[in-house]
């Protein structure tokens, strides 16, 4: 069994259950009933080797899991999740996991390191912003934002488990301008085995408000971009952006300037984006 945290429409699984050989079932858990049926329906049937790939749903709170719930589990995933979940509730994952006796594999935890090529002023103010809205607290929840990796190396480690941890930065832009940033891939380990995927909701999810909405118009209109990723960086962008101002109202104003700037950079072939994230492997 493979127990997927905070599944979605379940992008984890069908990433993953074409890569591993053997007979595979996959457990889904996520609150949103609608995003399960989604998931479910679209799963994958078939392994690396041509292996069956079963699937069930379960609705309910990832950090209420225990050690009994993951018995028998494999494996356990997660993706894009660590940045949502407080402290308490990474400690309550990690306990149910390390109690369990299953090793976990959690993808794509944003660190909130962000290069912008060309860069811009106000790059380093944004991403603050930005990195501030990531750790605001929601309902009483403080959340863990760009220090989930160092929080959940933590919790883990005091478990006795051991933590590997992995870059998979997401590069973004036309071919030639995201690979400017000074020379990372030599800084990568070659055996980085995981990571990818699709950077919606990067940007910090859909934001509402005035501030946003004033971004929104700024970035609006894709055609100017070179190459398929156009409409990635637009995405990525009106959120990034979107969640400073909406942090930081008074950075509306310079924020629309600012997005229009980044657009325009965009429309010559100019603008590259590479967004830091890490896979952890724990055993």
């Amino acid at each position: 069994m493979i127990h997927d945290l905070g599944s979605g429409t379940g992008s984890m699984g069908r990433w993953l259950a074409a890569r591993l050989p053997g007979p595979q079932h996959w457990i889904l858990h996520d609150r949103d009933a609608e995003l399960l049926r989604i998931a479910a329906a679209n799963m994958i049937d078939s392994a690396a080797d041509g292996a069956p790939v079963t699937v069930e749903t379960r609705v309910g709170d990832i950090s209420r899991l225990t050690a009994a719930d993951l018995s028998g589990a494999f494996l356990v995933t997660a993706s894009a999740l660590l940045d949502l979940l407080t402290k308490e509730e990474l400690g309550a994952v990690a306990a149910a996991c390390v109690g369990a006796g299953c090793p976990a594999l959690l993808t794509i935890s944003v660190t909130g390191l962000v290069e912008l090529t060309p860069g811009d002023p106000m790059d380093a103010e944004v991403a603050s912003a930005f990195n501030a809205h990531q750790r605001r607290t929601v309902r009483d929840r403080r959340l863990l934002g760009p220090d989930a990796v160092d929080a959940a190396i933590e919790l883990f480690s005091r478990l006795g488990a051991e933590v590997l941890v992995r870059p998979s930065p997401w590069r973004l832009g036309p071919v030639g301008v995201a690979d400017e940033p000074a020379a990372r891939a030599a800084d990568e380990p070659a055996g980085r085995t995981v990571g990818g995927g699709a950077p919606s909701g990067a940007g910090g999810g859909a934001v509402s408000g005035a501030a946003s909405g004033a971004v929104n118009a700024a970035l609006s209109g894709a055609e100017g971009y070179a190459g398929e990723q156009a409409e990635l960086i637009v995405e990525w962008l009106t959120g990034w952006v979107g969640a400073a101002c909406e942090q930081r109202p008074d950075l509306t104003e310079a924020g629309v300037e600012y997005a229009a700037r980044r657009r325009a950079e965009g429309a010559a072939g100019r603008l590259g984006v590479t967004l830091d994230h890490s896979d952890l492997f724990i055993r």
